[in-house]
């Protein structure tokens, strides 16, 4: 019934009992402790690209886009793009498209390609995050955070060994 198209691959092998439940863990814990961290501190740390984060740092922490020079720095590169353009042009639709763009090209240029920050310029310009803090908290922080997580639950075991490079 179902023919293999010539130049079509297969699915992925599915991943492991243990990888599902690596996925299932790290997502708890990074999404877990930076919620826990925002209502004690009452700082904001959360922010919804951190949860498409923690997919790549728990559910496929060997591709590049998973390393920790990636996570932060990606982060970073597109939350300060979303800032920028805000304090420069203010909001619109046309904001919104150009700092995806220009983040995409800086992180691109600066080899810190994350697609999840990818968003953070929408979530500055929709939100209208107006005070330069937002770059340290919730962005670096929780990144750091996350970042650090994924740096135990992606050693837990013998032969895992998580990063593959810092810089």
């Amino acid at each position: 019934m179902f023919h293999k198209m010539k130049g079509v691959g297969v699915c992925p092998a599915r991943p492991t009992y243990l990888q599902i439940l690596t996925g299932l863990l790290g997502g708890v814990a990074g999404i877990g402790a930076i919620a826990y961290l925002t209502q004690i501190a009452g700082v904001p740390l959360l922010m919804a690209p951190f949860g498409a984060t923690c997919v790549l740092l728990f559910a496929a922490p060997a591709a590049p886009l998973a390393q920790p020079r990636n996570v932060i720095g990606g982060h970073l590169i597109s939350a300060l793009v979303g800032m920028v353009i805000l304090h420069l042009f203010g909001t619109g639709l046309w904001q919104m498209a150009v700092g995806v763009g220009v983040a995409i090209a800086l992180m691109q240029l600066l080899r810190a390609v994350h697609p999840p920050a990818g968003a953070n310029p929408l979530v500055v310009l929709t939100a209208g995050v107006e005070d330069w803090s937002f770059l340290i908290t919730p962005v670096l922080v929780g990144s750091v955070i996350l970042v650090l997580i994924a740096l135990f639950i992606n050693n837990v075991g013998t032969e895992k060994r998580w990063p593959h490079y810092w810089i």
